[in-house]
């Protein structure tokens, strides 16, 4: 077992790694913007347009993500890892490794948007 663990806990720390390294300080959002469900084609591409813009102007230089047409090499190739929803917004807020947390720049809803978005998009 405990072999298995290390190959693990070393993707997690590089992911957290790239995580934390990018992003901006920058906190522009809207107030009156909240996510909806996830549970209809028109609310999803909502939500996916909404996390793009948050992935863009937050998380690209550091990350790969086709999908963004991103390709930065500070963190983990998003698009290589695929991360789940629950695991990106964990990194998102907690921050990991060298990313800071991102839970005093972005508002629940664009941590939500982004988390999302990563997720859907991450790996096609």
């Amino acid at each position: 077992m405990q072999i298995l663990r290390a190959p693990i806990a070393i993707s997690l720390a590089a992911a957290a790694l790239g995580l934390a390294a990018c992003g901006s300080s920058s906190s522009e959002s809207s107030s009156t913007t909240t996510a909806a469900p996830a549970t209809t084609t028109s609310t999803t591409t909502a939500a996916s347009a909404e996390g793009e813009k948050v992935f863009a102007s937050n998380c690209a230089t550091c990350h790969t993500l086709a999908a963004a047409g991103s390709n930065g090499k500070v963190g983990p190739n998003l698009d290589s890892i695929a991360p789940d929803e629950a695991r990106v917004k964990a990194i998102v807020v907690n921050g990991r490794g060298g990313m800071p947390a991102f839970a005093d720049v972005l508002t629940e809803a664009q941590i939500d948007e982004v988390s999302a978005y990563v997720a859907d998009s991450a790996g096609k």
